[in-house]
């Protein structure tokens, strides 16, 4: 299998006790080590409308541990190519928590009310979630690829270039049916960089590792793996029902139809073939 790259989100280091132009950052070592004099001044509401300081400080939240999901995921799938899957199967139980958290994190915009919501909505003015780079780059993790999306990242040509690189590369799955084509199983882990297709010889391979005792390790990276998958999906369903109590039909801030995109993505398998195959075990 071809080596490829598989980038990491970029840290900026300074100089212990200064900020990135040299001044003094924070009064305690807590305070410059977690950069803290920077983090609390992020958040600056457009409105007078108390509840978009919820709004802003939970997206941002979100933000965050989209950046800690992808570096697990990152090392999962290093772990897959160099066939460590002790190494692999901690990475992606590491990132289930960190997907519980995310999922929790909606019941802080489940307060949200329709009144309070309609208030400030008027200044996001075409700013959406759906623009996020870093939900985009996990998307593209777990196989759900579409270059079109790539447009609206034409004004950033460093994230433009990054997303284009994740599109190219290989997902979480595919490293995943690559360490199955190594171990004898018959699959292709051929990289794409459209939306992953369901295969029923990926689904044939799934029925042997979960029957054959001799593949009992890889059944244990199934059963991770549908951990993730799960997650995901209760991420788009929670998703879904945060916008419908907040926003009822209305169309998208950034355009798209809403409730309707969100429903029909909450209603994709991840990983498909580790689904269907529970009907044929």
């Amino acid at each position: 299998m071809a080596q490829h790259t598989v980038s990491t989100p970029k840290l900026a280091f300074a100089p212990e006790g200064l900020g990135p132009e040299g001044e003094d950052s924070g009064a305690t070592p807590y305070e410059r080590y977690a950069r803290l004099d920077v983090l609390h001044t992020l958040q600056q509401p457009r409105s007078k409308i108390d509840a978009e300081l919820s709004f802003i400080i939970t997206t941002q939240v979100m933000e965050l541990l989209f950046d800690l999901l992808r570096h697990e995921w990152t090392r999962a799938q290093h772990a897959l190519r160099e066939d460590d899957l002790t190494e692999a199967l901690a990475a992606l139980r590491r990132g289930t928590h960190v997907q519980d958290v995310l999922n929790s994190s909606w019941d802080l915009l489940a307060t949200l009310t329709p009144v309070e919501f309609t208030a400030f909505r008027p200044v996001l003015g075409e700013a959406s979630g759906f623009q996020s780079s870093a939900f985009l780059h996990l998307e593209f993790l777990i196989g759900n690829k579409a270059e079109k999306l790539l447009a609206m990242y034409q004004g950033s040509t460093a994230t433009h270039q990054e997303l284009a690189g994740a599109l190219r590369a290989p997902s979480l799955y595919d490293d995943v049916l690559a360490l199955l084509a190594r171990r004898g199983l018959a699959v292709d882990g051929t990289p794409s960089t459209a939306r992953y297709q369901p295969d029923p010889a990926v689904e044939e391979a799934w029925r042997t590792v979960y029957t054959d005792p001799a593949t009992a390790d890889l059944a244990a990276l199934a059963e991770a793996l549908l951990d993730t998958a799960e997650r995901v999906t209760r991420w788009r369903q929670r998703h879904y029902a945060s916008v419908k109590r907040s926003m009822g039909a209305k169309p998208g801030t950034g355009g798209s139809s809403g409730l309707t995109w969100l429903k029909a993505a909450a209603e994709q398998d991840v990983f498909p073939e580790l689904w269907s195959v529970r009907g044929a075990l």
